[in-house]
Parts: structure tokens; sequence; C-alpha cells
């Protein structure tokens, strides 16, 4: 278990992003647990005044719990290193990169991890035609948590080619990723990070009772049923979590991070593809990183105590690299 000083931790939350709600809940339940620990916290929703909102604070330490833009795309995380108050996950160069599913590709692919191909198009041009052989995926360049995705198939209700009237995120978003489809299973391995570097906490398997792990079915509850460990071979299990420890290293994640994974098992090893790795990974009660945590013995509180450790690990070690103080001595 994490020993902390007692520290004022600002928990940041809410925003504008699709992910509002979601973020909420997972603010909400990192508050409570660090104030069952003795913590002082402050709950801040984020708005335009955000940074003088916190500057008033004067936090310890900031606990990202935002999700999406600006949250995960580095906005915040630029603001947070220019008052130089630690904080919570990925850093700035990091988010940029790893909320950009084209750019995480670019990032890990020519280091072995294994990605779908495909291309990011014009929305527009899907009406004249399909830009990959059905069945493929279209989902937004750089949002989370499923976000907009949809899957286009032979009996699909979108159309040959896809209608310009029909609800997709064609209406949505001027840019899409367009990646084959990959038919079996949904695994999903958490990273968190210690004294002694990242480690993979598990695998889990995502079995969607209709549909598939879009949004609704991620947080409504008994949508969508989770296999914690997955009953998958022990050469995949082994893969997912080595795959989720690689990409976390190479896309310089800090605290937690999770990878997603779909793995055809036809196919066997030469099946399993990372999708994308999520640097701000949700804290509710259905979320993924803490059911792998109290999987392997680490209850919620000690989870968020581990990953403010971790910024507070980063953020001494960077001062002292840098030679300067933060003015929060």
């Amino acid at each position: 278990m994490t020993s902390l000083p007692k520290l004022h931790v600002v928990v940041l939350m809410g925003g504008w992003a699709n992910e509002r709600p979601v973020s909420l809940m997972s603010g909400n339940g990192v508050a409570d647990a660090l104030e069952s620990r003795g913590h002082r916290v402050t709950r801040i929703d984020m708005d335009r005044q955000v940074a003088a909102r916190i500057a008033e604070a004067a936090p310890d330490v900031v606990f990202n719990a935002l999700h999406g833009v600006p949250g995960e795309d580095g906005t915040v995380q630029g603001m947070l290193d220019l008052m130089g108050i630690p904080y919570t996950h990925s850093g700035l160069a990091t988010s940029v990169i790893a909320i950009d599913k084209q750019l995480t590709k670019q990032a890990l692919v020519p280091y072995g991890i294994p990605m779908p191909g495909g291309r990011v198009v014009n929305s527009v041009d899907l009406f004249a035609g399909d830009p990959l052989p059905r069945p493929y995926v279209l989902k937004p360049v750089n949002e989370g948590s499923s976000v907009g995705v949809a899957i286009v198939t032979d009996d699909s209700n979108y159309g040959n080619p896809i209608g310009r009237d029909v609800a997709g995120p064609w209406q949505e978003f001027d840019h899409l990723l367009a990646e084959p489809f990959i038919k079996g299973h949904e695994l999903t391995a958490a990273v968190i990070d210690g004294a002694n570097g990242p480690r993979a906490l598990g695998v889990t398997e995502l079995i969607v009772k209709s549909g598939f792990y879009d949004f609704e079915n991620k947080y409504t509850d008994g949508k969508t049923e989770h296999v914690c460990p997955a009953q998958i071979p022990e050469n995949i299990a082994r893969l997912c979590c080595e795959y989720a420890v690689r990409a976390h290293e190479l896309l310089g994640c800090r605290g937690t991070s999770r990878t997603d994974f779909r793995w055809d098992d036809e196919l066997g090893e030469d099946g399993l593809f990372v999708l994308e790795t999520n640097t701000q990974p949700g804290m509710t009660p259905l979320s993924l990183v803490p059911e792998q945590a109290r999987h392997a013995g680490m209850d919620y509180a000690d989870l968020v105590e581990a990953i403010i450790a971790e910024a507070l690990r980063y953020h001494k070690g960077a001062k002292e690299l840098s030679g300067g103080s933060d003015g929060n001595d």
C-alpha cells in the first residue's frame, strides 16, 4: 500500500467534452476516496476560469479526472506545467500523441506494436463510396470512450454508399479514421506506474450483451460483462500485458494507462491488435482500471493514492533535473 502524507488535492473533473458525465463520476469517486484517507479535497468542475480557481486553491497536487478535450489532449497539462503544479497522469507531449489515434500508430507501430491498418478519410467522401472493403470501422481521430464509433457492414443500416442524411459520426466530425474490422474478442489491459517502473495489472475481456462496446455499453450497468481475468490462452494474456507496458513506455505515459485490444482467436498471436492507449482511464464504478486493481489486491483508495504518489515522484524528479523551484516548496 502507498503511504502518503496528508495532502491538499484538487480533483479536476467535468468540463465540456462529450465524456463530461463520465468525468464527473470519476472525479467524485476519486474525491470521496481521498477524503476517506484523510486528505483535504477541493473539487473543481472545469470551466474557463479553471487556472484562477486552481491558483486560489493552491493545492499540493491536482488529480486530473477529466476525459476528452481539453483535459486529455495536452491543454490542461500545459497549463499546469506553466503553473508549476504537480498533476496526475501523462504530460503534455504524451497527451497530444495518445489522444490522436493516427499519431499513436506512428509512435507505436515502428516499434513492433501491432495495430490495424487503415487511413484518415474526409467524412464527405464516405457518401461517394467506401474507403475500405466492408466490414470496417469508422471512428473520430481524437475522441475516447468509443464516442462516435460506427461499424459499417454489408447489412448495416447506413446504406451503400453511406447515406448523407443517416445518423453517424460523419455528421459530427469532418475527418474520421477508417480501419478494418477485427472480429473476435474485446480485451483491455491496465498499466500502473510504481517506484520500480510500470507493470500490467491484468487482462479483462469485455462481452457486450447487444451491439458493440460503445459509449452506452461502457457506462450502463448490466450492458457489458467484464471477465476479469480474461479466460484466454496464457500466451495471449502475456502478450496483452507486454504490449500494454510497451505502449505505456513508448508513449511516455505516467501514473496509469489502459490499452485496448481486439483479438481474432482464429489467428492466434497474429490476430492480436492494439486499438488505442488511454492516458486517463475512467475511475467510475464500472471502470476497468479499478476493477483490475482490485483483482491485483489494490483497493480503490490505494489505486488513487498510488497515482498521486507517481505524480509527486515525477514532479520531484523533474524539478531536481531542472535545478529550479516551482514556488510550492
